[in-house]
């Protein structure tokens, strides 16, 4: 089993794999993630004031965020 990625183990620019979506995201993404599910992070962001979420451009160019547990480590 794959091990979440934790924000202290990803830096700006670090290959990351999305491996789960906890919402419904448009049939765009899901496809993208389909095609190829890697992705590079740019950023992160505060998620209900108590989370952290990762930002990440895509292999299409679409950028999304996802909470850790989302992602690993390419």
């Amino acid at each position: 089993m794959s091990q979440a990625a934790t924000p202290a183990s990803i830096t700006i620019g670090a290959k990351v794999r999305i491996t789960r979506v906890r919402d419904r995201i448009p049939a765009e993404m899901v496809e993208a993630l389909k095609a190829d599910a890697t992705a590079t992070v740019t950023g992160f962001r505060t998620v209900d004031g108590k989370g952290i979420g990762v930002v990440v451009q895509l292999a299409n160019g679409a950028k999304a965020w996802f909470f850790d547990d989302e992602i690993t480590p390419a």
